[in-house]
């Protein structure tokens, strides 16, 4: 079946046009995704149950070039590469940021978006941290194995406190059992925007970095194919479309 699938997905880039290929080629025309669904706004559900987002978004669109429906699957981040590695989806849409570290065990696609940490406060009694060396000896929380986490170990002296996910250490930092909390500048900004949280940003860490689509080294087929499909999609105006719509702006340059 995976040998098939391969060949599948090589018609599939040689194909002028993506829904040229009967999506039974492929794993009986589903592709399937991993997602948090707690993540807003990139992949959450609202308030009728139902999965939305950017990135949910995208991927529905990503799938529609390929000529495949998108099956989500729903899984803590702490576990979401792991999945990855044993067949649990065939790719991650998840603003998955694509690191050197992680570039030696999956595949990216090019980058989709790019984006920058953000230390996040509170709005009344928050600390103007600006830096990471600001943050030593504070409490700050973050997703449990998260480029994020990583970055606030390497950084010494920070007591990072560990979360299956945002909603969890927003609420905490809200209720003053943190002292700040550190995530993506795109998130940082929509929750201020859209949700009535007393928090607010502070400093922005380093230059944007590019977030890909994770799927299996292996799977290059599969891998060209999305790479094809996201030209399609920024040269017609479909990633413009729903990065404004939830940003306002474009995010797919740094």
């Amino acid at each position: 079946m995976q040998r098939f699938k391969q060949l599948a997905l090589a018609l599939l880039i040689a194909s002028s046009s993506a829904a040229a290929v009967s999506p039974a080629t492929v794993t009986k025309g589903v592709l399937t995704i991993g997602q948090e669904g707690t993540y807003p706004p990139f992949s959450y559900k609202d308030a009728q149950g139902n999965l939305t987002g950017f990135d949910v978004d995208i991927a529905k669109a990503v799938a529609a070039k390929l000529g495949l429906k998108p099956q989500f699957v729903l899984t803590e981040w702490s576990g979401i590469l792991a999945g990855l590695q044993v067949d649990k989806y065939d790719v991650i849409i998840n603003q998955v940021g694509i690191t050197a570290e992680r570039q030696k065990n999956i595949g990216f696609s090019a980058p989709y978006a790019f984006s920058s940490p953000q230390i996040i406060v509170r709005k009344t009694g928050g600390g103007a941290y600006q830096t990471l060396s600001d943050l030593k000896g504070k409490r700050v929380g973050v997703g449990l194995g998260s480029n994020f986490e990583q970055q606030l170990r390497a950084a010494g002296g920070i007591n990072v406190v560990t979360y299956p996910g945002a909603p969890e250490y927003l609420a905490d930092l809200a209720a003053g059992r943190l002292d700040a909390a550190y995530n993506d500048r795109l998130l940082v900004g929509y929750l201020i925007k859209s949700q009535n949280l007393p928090i607010k940003g502070a400093g922005i860490i380093g230059q944007p970095e590019p977030v890909g689509i994770a799927l299996k080294k292996s799977n290059t087929s599969l891998k060209a194919a999305i790479d094809k499909a996201l030209l399609q999609m920024k040269a017609d105006g479909t990633y413009a479309k729903i990065s404004r719509q939830w940003f306002g702006q474009d995010v797919s340059k740094p």
